[in-house]
């Protein structure tokens, strides 16, 4: 069950000040894991999940220095990406920034145009025809959209994503499609608690990921791992992690948390 929290105006401020410090101390986390498992400084990227947190919260995270945010949600996305592209956030530390936007979620075909339109990355594709979708409709103005294949590793009938069988399928057939750039494969395992666990689905994903480059499949990218099992991925080869509770803490509930509306202060308790 996700953790929520109902906060004050002057908790939500002190939850929003400490955004820096937890990114430093995620940050740190990675950095150790390259060292520890043989990864070149700098090959695993920290993709800061924001879904289900407010634009007070994206822009805290800016402001220490983060450009890739991951969503899972059109609607509470776009409220963020509107927020942060109107100056309605005090604008200190983020005037100029170009944000890095992945779709993270589930996505239904109906609702393609928009992502292609304003993410850069996808990584939820388990169907051609979603696939198929965001290709005719990313603006050819724009490069193309890079996309990672879901796999469902651990057979769970509840995740979305294709089995082992699929994979290579799939990935021959979004190849082929233009204004789309196959980089990869995302996974969300079981739940495990135990490193040797946490490893072994990882392994599997790097299997199959080295299998399809075998194929001739171009793919640089692994995204799996995060907060609780961010160290066996990058065992294992992650190129992307995707945290949000190391980051953002438990989500917070309250009218002080929503995305600011055009004219109202971006300032918790102001």
């Amino acid at each position: 069950m996700r953790e929520t929290m109902a906060v004050t105006s002057t908790e939500a401020a002190a939850r929003i000040a400490n955004i820096g410090d937890a990114l430093a101390r995620v940050r740190g986390q990675i950095a150790d894991a390259q060292v520890r498992y043989g990864r070149a400084p700098g090959s695993v990227q920290l993709l800061a999940v924001s879904k289900t947190r407010s634009a007070q919260e994206v822009a805290a995270a800016v402001r220490a220095g983060q450009l890739s945010f991951g969503e899972n949600q059109l609607q509470d996305a776009q409220v963020k990406l509107d927020a942060l592209a109107s100056g309605r956030l005090g604008g200190n530390g983020l005037s100029g920034q170009s944000l890095d936007w992945h779709f993270i979620g589930p996505l239904q075909s109906n609702k393609t145009r928009r992502v292609a339109e304003q993410f850069a990355w996808v990584h939820s594709i388990d169907r051609e025809r979603v696939a198929r979708r965001l290709s005719e409709q990313r603006p050819t103005a724009l490069p193309p959209l890079n996309i990672c294949i879901q796999y469902n590793v651990s057979n769970q009938t509840a995740k979305a994503g294709v089995s082992y069988d699929e994979l290579a399928p799939l990935a021959h057939k979004t190849t082929a499609l233009p204004n789309l750039k196959l980089r990869g494969i995302m996974v969300i395992p079981a739940p495990a608690t135990d490193f040797d666990t946490q490893r072994k689905a990882f392994a599997q994903v790097r299997e199959a990921f080295d299998r399809l480059r075998s194929d001739g499949i171009a793919m640089d990218t692994l995204s799996m791992g995060m907060s609780g099992d961010l160290e066996a991925a990058i065992a294992e080869g992650a190129t992307i992690v995707r945290i949000g509770t190391a980051i953002f803490g438990p989500r917070m509930e309250g009218p002080q948390m929503r995305s600011p509306r055009p004219g109202e202060s971006s300032i918790p308790g102001s």
